[in-house]
């Protein structure tokens, strides 16, 4: 049988690819995500309700100040996130994608825990393919937003730090390589 999560983020999927919700939803949502952040003291988030989420805590590219942002994430099934930059399929990078590029070293609240993380661009081609594939799987039709931006959308692999950065991205099919010893800190995540 299937949950009554599944069966809602079924609804609300198609929702999201609507025109209205993509001009609606880069205003509405930061600001309720902040009441919603304060009134829980960061234990809940809107978009957490339907998919996991966390709070990347990122050092401005230009500005160098802190930045917060709330994001939709998946897990990699090895206690590392993925997020991707997609900004409800407008045409432009999100600026936390910049701020990833300059500043690898970050951080992410999940679930009101902070957890140091090192950020890595997916670039390689078959990579993009099973993070995507992943991503997709949690939401359907989440590519949608990269094919009606016109643009390659930065997908990101956060790292918890202490992490070798020699185990790769795996895909559902691929040999999957994991740390001799996993940080008590990436099973959070799972």
């Amino acid at each position: 049988m299937r949950s009554v999560l599944t069966v809602v983020r079924a609804a609300v999927a198609p929702l999201t690819r609507t025109r209205a919700f993509r001009a609606i939803g880069p205003v509405l949502l930061p600001p309720i995500e902040r009441v919603l952040r304060w009134l829980t003291h960061g234990r809940v988030q809107l978009s957490g309700l339907l998919v996991p989420s966390l709070v990347l805590h990122t050092t401005g590219a230009k500005s160098g100040e802190p930045r917060a942002t709330y994001l939709m994430y998946t897990p990699d099934g090895h206690g590392r996130a993925i997020v991707a930059g997609t900004t409800f399929a407008q045409a432009k990078h999100p600026g936390w994608t910049y701020n990833l590029l300059r500043h690898p070293d970050a951080s992410i609240t999940v679930r009101g825990r902070e957890l140091a993380v090192r950020a890595e661009l997916i670039a390689d081609p078959a990579a993009r393919e099973a993070a995507w594939a992943r991503i997709e799987s949690q939401w359907p039709g989440y590519r949608g937003y990269e094919r009606d931006s016109g643009r390659t959308v930065r997908l990101f692999l956060l790292r918890p730090v202490g992490e070798s950065p020699a185990v790769a991205v795996a895909d559902a099919g691929a040999a999957r390589r994991r740390p001799t010893t996993a940080p008590a800190q990436a099973r959070s995540l799972r």
